[in-house]
């Protein structure tokens, strides 16, 4: 797939060493200019309207290169992290259900920012828990870029910073409660999207204005190697700018959230295929980047997306 131009990244020059943004382009982490220099990502999207500008004229090539740069989750850490539910078509058929007339209203649900975000190279932990289901979505994020509240479609774009990828992990074996109060509240999505570490974001954020069109893009992941998803965000059901708009007339969006828009087909759950303590996951959005994590068992200790 075609890689990003440049993207926005945060990274560490050593353990004890303060996180700090940069520019990444084709592999080569470097020093960002005065503009960016002691920043976080969040305090620059906070001032995005201004920063932009100087960005769209950035020659990424520019900076000095950073030697043995670690890189970090990009936004550590946002205030909401909004994910979209059964949002492509092919997902939808390979869970059984029948592709729908209309697209509708998008189904939302939340992962908690300061625990489930982890970076590129950091490791999933899976759960100490006898019969667990732990399984992979690659999915396309948009990051916001400015204050907002019931945005037309047609002006969503104007919202938007920048796109990463993330993974939205997800156990499947706390989807449904057989313990649930009353039948209406058998679903839990809270407790099968939430765990510690199962939101890897990464590598960086590409702004928004180097992806002509979001809806056009190859997602692909992998499984130690063996292509598990390979799709389109052409696919989904609900178009980004409806996504945006919907999550707006939901709530008060903030420079720095992220919502991811769901995943295509090639789930592992249909096929009882899932993550494995040792496995390595690569996924891939075309133009936004490659985010590579790996597997572990549980430590029984807060993960690394922990501040």
């Amino acid at each position: 797939m075609d890689g990003a131009s440049w993207m926005l990244v945060t990274y560490h020059e050593g353990d004890a060493a303060k996180p700090q943004v940069g520019v990444m382009a084709d592999g080569v982490v470097r020093r960002a200019q005065d503009l960016l220099s002691g920043r976080s990502m969040m305090e620059l999207f906070a001032d995005w309207d201004a920063v932009a500008p100087a960005l769209r004229a950035l020659t990424p090539s520019d900076g000095a290169p950073v030697p043995g740069a670690h890189l970090l989750a990009p936004l550590r850490f946002p205030s909401k992290v909004l994910c979209t539910g059964a949002n492509y078509y092919g997902h939808l058929a390979e869970m059984g259900i029948e592709r729908p007339e209309r697209a509708g209203q998008p189904f939302f649900f939340l992962k908690p920012p300061t625990t489930t975000i982890i970076g590129p190279g950091d490791a999933v932990l899976l759960p100490a828990r006898a019969g667990r289901k732990i399984d992979w979505e690659a999915e396309l994020a948009v990051v916001i870029g400015r204050r907002c509240r019931d945005v037309p479609p047609a002006r969503a774009r104007e919202v938007v910073a920048g796109w990463t990828v993330i993974n939205d992990i997800s156990a499947r074996d706390l989807l449904h409660r057989d313990d649930a109060v009353a039948p209406p509240f058998g679903f839990d999505w809270f407790g099968s999207k939430a765990e510690d570490t199962f939101c890897p974001m990464g590598p960086g954020i590409v702004p928004q204005w180097l992806v002509q069109d979001p809806q056009r893009l190859g997602v692909r992941l992998t499984v130690n190697g063996v292509v598990k998803q390979d799709s389109s965000t052409a696919d989904m059901v609900c178009g980004i700018w409806d996504l945006i708009a919907a999550a707006s007339r939901i709530v008060t969006l903030e420079p720095g959230d992220v919502i991811a828009t769901g995943t295509p087909a090639g789930v592992g759950v249909p096929r009882g295929d899932f993550l494995a303590p040792g496995d390595e996951v690569v996924v891939e959005i075309e133009q936004v980047g490659t985010l590579r994590h790996f597997v572990a068992g549980s430590a029984g200790g807060s993960g690394s997306g922990a501040p």
